[in-house]
């Protein structure tokens, strides 16, 4: 019974899943659509993500996975001040044939008591992810990795989209690091 008792100490650390943490940091801009009325433009910007390994995805295809992450997982900081999230978040590893993979983060936020969604978009490096993060979260390589700012909305290169109810949807380049 102690031996077993002391076996259970030694590998149960080992069995639990370990988290990863994403940091997509830098400045935002240029605006790539919208007003920008919340001032996002030229301010810097901090998602950070922490995913647990033992995720499943909600959804998967050749060259994609998506994953749903639980209240909290997320915390989103632009110019200095921090947005709470306000429930589920979700992570997509995209691996194209061509193309860089990315890493988009999705997360509802309260600005001033209205809800807002927040898009973060890494373009990394192609085969920054294997094929693994259609079974469980991993870790992208090499890391840190710069982002450089895309010049279309929804076009290639690091952005964030903010839609807001009443203040419209507007997206900005991001030119900085991701990490994990």
């Amino acid at each position: 019974m102690c031996i077993a008792a002391g076996l259970m100490l030694v590998l149960c650390p080992l069995l639990s899943a370990a988290n990863i943490v994403y940091t997509i940091n830098g400045t935002l801009g240029p605006v790539l659509s919208g007003s920008d009325r919340l001032g996002g433009n030229g301010q810097t910007g901090t998602l950070t993500a922490t995913v647990s390994t033992s995720l499943t995805p909600k959804s998967k295809t050749a060259t994609s996975a998506t994953y749903t992450l639980p209240a909290g997982a997320i915390t989103v900081v632009i110019g200095g001040t921090t947005y709470s999230t306000t429930g589920t978040a979700t992570l997509k590893y995209a691996f194209p044939a061509a193309g860089p993979d990315t890493l988009v983060i999705t997360t509802e936020v309260s600005i001033e008591g209205i809800t807002g969604t927040v898009t973060g978009t890494a373009s990394l490096t192609k085969g920054s992810f294997t094929s693994a993060v259609k079974r469980h979260p991993t870790k992208f390589t090499p890391s840190p990795q710069a982002l450089t700012a895309a010049t279309t909305a929804g076009g290639p290169g690091s952005q964030v989209k903010y839609s807001v109810p009443f203040v419209g949807t507007t997206v900005l380049g991001l030119s900085g690091t991701a990490s994990n």
